[in-house]
This record gives C-alpha cells, sequence and structure tokens, in this order.
C-alpha cells in the first residue's frame, strides 16, 4: 500500500506548557531515588567515581535548573568519568542539539570506560537492573535521541537496537522510540519482527500501531482482529484521529492506560502515520464504529434481562 515518506512537523514549542501546567507542583526526578536505592543496597563506596556520582543523585533532587548544573560540574570536578553529569548538562545547559550531542557522547564513553568489556559481558542481557549500568542507559538514550532529531534515524536505529540487545526487558520504552524510527525508515520487517516481540505489549501506542501495519499490507483479517483489541484498550484514538475529540495531552508526563491522556500522545505521535495511509483512518472509524454499537446492544441487553 503506498504512503507518504515525508514526516510529520512539531508545531508544538517542547519549553511551552499549558497554563493549567503551571499550578502543577513539580514531580520528584525518579534518577533520584537511585541515590536511597544505593544507600540500601550498600553500593557506596569511596573512590571518585562513586563520590561524583553522589553528587548527581543531589543534582537529580534539585529543582532549580541552575542548581543542578553547578552539582553536574562539580561532579565532573571530582570524577571526568562521571556518566550523568554529561546527560544533565546535555538536557539542561546545550544551546543546541549539536552540542547536546557531544554532552551525550562524553557520558556514552565515559560509561564505556567505567564499565569495561567485563562490565558489558558481566551485565549483558540485564542492563538497567544494575545500578552501575543506568546512567550509560541513560546517555546512550540521549545520543541515540538527538540523532534522530538531526536526521541520522539509522544511526539511532542501531543504538536502540543494542539496548534493547542489553536490556530485552526495557524498562526504559526503548521499543517505542525504536518503532517509530523503523516506521521513519520504511524498514518494515524490522518494525514487524519488534512489534512480535513485545507482542504482550498491551499499550494503546503498540496494539494500534500492529493494526497500523497489518492494514498497509493489506491483511484484512488481521488488521481487523487487531483493530479491535486496540480499541479494547482505548476506545479514544478513533475520534482523535478523526478530530471528533479534542486531544487531551498528559500535563505531569505520566499517561492514563486506556484513557484519553493516552490517546492523545498516541495520535501526537503516530498520527502523520494514519494520515498518510490512504484509507487507514477510515477503515478504522469503521471498526470502532462497530465496535460500540455491539458494546451499546450487549449493554441493553444485560439492563434487561
Amino acid at each position: 500500500m503506498p504512503v507518504s515518506r515525508k514526516r510529520r512537523r512539531k508545531n508544538s514549542d517542547p519549553q511551552t506548557k499549558p497554563k493549567s501546567a503551571s499550578r502543577v507542583p513539580p514531580l520528584p526526578d525518579r534518577r533520584a531515588m537511585e541515590g536511597f536505592l544505593s544507600a540500601i543496597g550498600g553500593r557506596q563506596s569511596n573512590d571518585a567515581a562513586a563520590e561524583a556520582q553522589q553528587v548527581m543523585y543531589d543534582a537529580w533532587d534539585q529543582t532549580n535548573p541552575h542548581a543542578r548544573a553547578v552539582l553536574a560540574r562539580k561532579a565532573l570536578a571530582i570524577s571526568p568519568l562521571c556518566t550523568d553529569a554529561y546527560v544533565l548538562l546535555a538536557e539542561q545547559e546545550a544551546q543546541s542539539p549539536e552540542e547536546a550531542l557531544q554532552y551525550y557522547r562524553k557520558g556514552v564513553e565515559a560509561a564505556e570506560q567505567m564499565l569495561g568489556p567485563k562490565g558489558f559481558k558481566q551485565y549483558e542481557g540485564h542492563f538497567w537492573g544494575f545500578l552501575e549500568t543506568r546512567p550509560y542507559m541513560r546517555a546512550r538514550a540521549g545520543l541515540a535521541a538527538v540523532l534522530n532529531l538531526l536526521g541520522d534515524v539509522h544511526a539511532a536505529i542501531s543504538h536502540y537496537q543494542d539496548m534493547l540487545r542489553l536490556n530485552p526487558n526495557d524498562n526504559q520504552g526503548i521499543r517505542y522510540v525504536l518503532a517509530e524510527c523503523l516506521m521513519k525508515s520504511g524498514d518494515t520487517e524490522a518494525l514487524k519482527s519488534l512489534l512480535k516481540q513485545y507482542d504482550e505489549d498491551g499499550s494503546a501506542l503498540w496494539l494500534y500501531t500492529r493494526a497500523l501495519v497489518a492494514f498497509r499490507e493489506s491483511d484484512a483479517e488481521k488488521a481487523e482482529e487487531l483493530a479491535k483489541e486496540a480499541w479494547e484498550s482505548n476506545r479514544h484514538v478513533p475520534a482523535i484521529l478523526t478530530g471528533t475529540k479534542q486531544a487531551k495531552l498528559s500535563t505531569n508526563g505520566y499517561l492514563t492506560m486506556g484513557g484519553e491522556d493516552e490517546a492523545a500522545h498516541y495520535v501526537e505521535e503516530w498520527g502523520f502515520d494514519w494520515h498518510t495511509t490512504p484509507g487507514a483512518i477510515d477503515w478504522l472509524t469503521k471498526v470502532a464504529a462497530e465496535m460500540e454499537s455491539t458494546r451499546t446492544k450487549r449493554t441493553e441487553q444485560n439492563s434487561v434481562n
């Protein structure tokens, strides 16, 4: 099925938040919790790298960007191999994607030195399950994201795929951004393989994307089955895709499974691919209408009985 290769254009400024969001107190940075885990796990040591990492736990705990950056530079003064310091500076100090890329690269290189070949061999298959590996995974995820932003999608794909090899449990949700990259690159076979690898994923993003891929390949029976499953997981997606329901994006960074914010997030990330697949939205709308009709009849029958 022919589809456009032109990608979506992001019109929203990632630094701009809804007015209502300003009244929501900022959530604690989950990375700060790792300091607590390190303490109760007895993983603290007295070397420079460990001391620098403790400074970074304090940095993640700060809400003031300047205070965070000051602590990151303090950590690097203690140990130039403090990967999380480079990650924080990439997030908050970089003035351009190119500058952020350099910070992330330094972070990845520092983590590789810290872990060494022995560490990669020891933790392979269970990365993220160990605090020692998390700075590396954060830096590499940032590196891949910036590469993708700069148009080097194939390099980003390579990083993401290797990260899933190191940590197939995918605690970071790497599979979601990888799926987008594979769709962007037109590598349908790799995308299908990824979707199958995590076929137990019940999120709207995964289920609706599986339905879209099946529709694109003209597998009508499978596509309808997947679309029905996707609709059961989140009934708001078709209406937001057609514009009959206004998208309600999350204001706190968290998504409600089956909620309007999850649907809005999916449409923001994948709406372009639905709109540029001829007939896809009309087909999905029809399936959704049939599912809604069946649900209404079932509810009426149950009320009579």
